[in-house]
């Protein structure tokens, strides 16, 4: 719906906030984002697709305590990739990626994934 409405508005680009893919957990979750994702590339509307896994900010701090086994398992280039796709990003990382989007004005649909969101957030200091 969204897609749709930007469409009939005419808007200059979309900019979505979508989920890390694929994931091996939250299948429904990430299936409707991925529905939205082709709803946008349908509509033929410059886009960027913003995929972080888990945004860390105030009340939502828990995950730190992952950190370790994010550690471990960059160690094992099995899972590497993995890992990388599916690392944490802070607020502040998410809010300098939103502003770069925004600013985009690159024709067709642009997809940032989580290592672009760390380097974006470098790049906006």
């Amino acid at each position: 719906m969204t897609a749709e409405v930007a469409r009939a508005a005419r808007a200059s680009r979309l900019v979505y906030v979508s989920v890390a893919q694929p994931a091996p957990v939250m299948r429904a979750y990430i299936a409707a984002r991925a529905a939205g994702e082709m709803a946008i590339r349908a509509t033929g509307l410059p886009a960027t697709i913003i995929r972080p896994w888990y945004v860390l900010g105030p009340g939502r701090r828990w995950p730190l305590l992952l950190l370790p086994f994010y550690a471990l398992a960059i160690l094992f280039p099995a899972a590497r990739t993995t890992a990388r796709r599916l690392a944490l990003v802070t607020r502040d990382q998410m809010i300098a990626t939103l502003v770069s989007a925004i600013e985009d004005e690159h024709p067709g649909v642009n997809v940032v994934e989580v290592p672009d969101i760390k380097r974006a957030a470098r790049a906006h200091r």
